[in-house]
């Protein structure tokens, strides 16, 4: 129930938000078209609630992680409430009363509010069309940068509706009001204020490996205080500075333990931005990290659990491992596949590991030699039933879906099986 509040709480805001509309409507002087606007005045109200919640998670507040079950459905939210928000302004502009001839600036406020709201989220919804693509540059900073101007929109939005030619009604606009000031106050926070209120960390980078041919392990150290590192498993965003293509804040899962003195992540060179950073990052360079976030915590699961890392899926799963500082308190088959036996990263480590701790059952798989890890084979070795057990699963979401779907065929309830979504557009 609590990883499902904050959801609950949205959805029981916009409800009355709509009950205000129409407990308390505007004032109908014998105005034309008077259902029209009073329809359209509650959606554009609607409007203004989902995309001051979008702005809101955009902040990454740290305390709300546990009223959605992390930072990622989080952002599963902020795409469902922003995409509804961009629906939603498409039905309020085609049914308010349009006065083409009208001169009033709200009218003006109202056009590149939306045309300004379409631009960027258009990119997001269909990133492949060409035209669409050069908004950004294709690059996800490009994509960051565009999208830092919605709160700019959201505010040219909110003075449209007070100055546009409509019905007046006082209760339902001051209800607005709060949402109007959430909105502007996340966007600033967003903007402005969180470089100097302490959620930018400054660290160095205080040694780069490679511990195969397309992965990278950087190290970094704290300047001054660190992160909050408060659980093994979660992730951080971070940005190198002096490379401008590096200058980009990227998500890593953290594959150190919380109480080493270091951070640790390790990078698998895949897109322009990590491929660069394999080839081109040095000890000494700055760093700026932002966390950590995420509820991927195996201590919050029963005592019988399977762990499935697929390629750098691994990560997290280092940074378990590189926990246990004590006896292990769970029955644990983890499986760490790769395609060939140089792609495992660390699995003398890992062995090493489990040779210490009994209740954990190493299987590090190759594929082009052992054949696909299967469900069934995971099942076979959890002693036929996995209907107990948690499942803890990061790697390529495909291979992730699949394996979600078949452990639910094989009876392992869906509150049970456990991933984090790193698609944070």
């Amino acid at each position: 129930m609590k990883r499902n509040l904050g959801n609950i709480v949205f959805i029981v805001l916009v409800v009355l938000t709509i009950t205000v509309w129409l407990v308390f409507p505007p004032e109908n002087d014998g105005v034309e078209n008077y259902a029209r606007y009073h329809a359209g005045m509650t959606m554009g109200s609607v409007v203004i609630v989902l995309m001051s919640f979008s702005l809101f998670i955009s902040t990454r507040p740290r305390w709300a992680e546990p009223y959605f079950g992390g930072l990622d459905k989080m952002y599963m939210t902020h795409r469902r409430t922003s995409t509804a928000a961009f629906l939603l302004m498409f039905v309020h502009l085609l049914t308010v009363p349009i006065h083409i001839f009208d001169l009033a600036i709200g009218n003006y406020l109202a056009m590149v509010s939306f045309l300004g709201i379409v631009a960027i989220v258009l990119p997001t919804l269909a990133p492949r069309i060409p035209f669409l693509n050069k908004l950004t540059g294709g690059t996800y900073e490009g994509w960051k940068r565009l999208h830092g101007f919605i709160g700019i929109f959201f505010i040219l939005g909110y003075l449209h509706s007070i100055t546009v030619n409509a019905p007046t009604t006082k209760i339902a606009i001051n209800w607005n009001q709060i949402f109007v000031f959430l909105g502007i106050g996340s966007y600033i926070y967003t903007e402005v204020l969180g470089r100097f209120l302490g959620k930018h960390v400054p660290y160095t980078v205080e040694a780069v490996n490679h511990p195969n041919n397309s992965t990278t392990e950087v190290v970094m150290r704290a300047k001054g205080r660190s992160i909050r590192h408060a659980h093994a498993g979660q992730f951080l965003f971070v940005k190198f500075l002096g490379d401008k293509a590096l200058n980009e804040s990227h998500p890593f899962t953290i594959s150190s333990a919380p109480h080493e003195d270091v951070l640790r992540v390790t990078i698998k060179a895949c897109g322009d931005f990590t491929r660069h950073l394999f080839q081109n990052l040095k000890p000494g360079t700055h760093a700026v990290v932002d966390g950590a976030y995420g509820m991927f915590d195996y201590k919050s699961g029963g005592k019988q659990q399977i762990w499935v890392a697929g390629g750098i899926g691994i990560t997290p799963f280092l940074s378990f491992l590189r926990d246990l500082k004590t006896e292990l308190a769970f029955d644990v088959h983890f499986y760490y596949t790769v395609r060939h036996p140089e792609e495992a990263v660390f699995s003398e480590e890992i062995e090493a590991i489990a040779q210490k701790h009994p209740r954990l059952k190493a299987h590090i798989r190759h594929s082009s030699v052992h054949g696909s890890l299967t469900v069934e084979e995971i099942v076979k070795n959890a002693g036929g039933s996995v209907g107990s057990h948690h499942a803890y699963m990061c790697g390529p979401l495909p291979m992730v879906q699949a394996f979600e779907k078949k452990f639910i065929e094989a009876g392992l309830p869906t509150g049970n099986i456990h991933y984090e979504e790193f698609n944070f557009k």
